[in-house]
């Protein structure tokens, strides 16, 4: 079951987390059919949301790396569809987390709340070429 807001205890996981470096978060979203603040579609509201997002990200050092419709799924339940994936890295954890911390950010994200009925984000490092697959 996914939700709009980490956890508590995920946010702290993820603050903790041993690992250094680059991180890269992968979003799978959902958007409702319409947005909650009424104006226009759920993908408009995230739209609203991902352009003060961009900005912010790129202060941190951040970047988009890749964006994408969600055509088929392949593998899993058809019904738990996806419309957009992103690939988004950060600096690092720490990084991601004074962004999502900082009160513009959260200004911002209720346009992704109101847009949004449901999201995947898995906070993913990078493995040596030999470990890879």
């Amino acid at each position: 079951m996914s939700s709009i807001r980490p956890n508590p205890e995920q946010f702290q996981q993820l603050g903790t987390s041993t690992q250094t470096g680059p991180v890269v978060m992968l979003n799978l979203l959902k958007y409702k059919q319409r947005s909650d603040d009424g104006d226009g579609s759920g993908a408009a509201a995230y739209r609203r949301y991902g352009d003060a997002a961009l900005e912010m990200i790129e202060k941190t050092g951040g970047r988009l790396l890749w964006s994408g419709r969600a055509d088929q799924i392949l593998i899993g339940d058809p019904t738990e569809d996806w419309d957009t994936v992103l690939l988004v890295e950060y600096p690092s954890r720490q990084a991601f987390l004074k962004m999502v911390s900082d009160p513009e950010y959260m200004k911002a994200h209720s346009h992704r709340e109101s847009g949004l009925e449901r999201t995947i984000v898995v906070a993913c490092s990078p493995v040596a070429e030999q470990d890879a697959i």
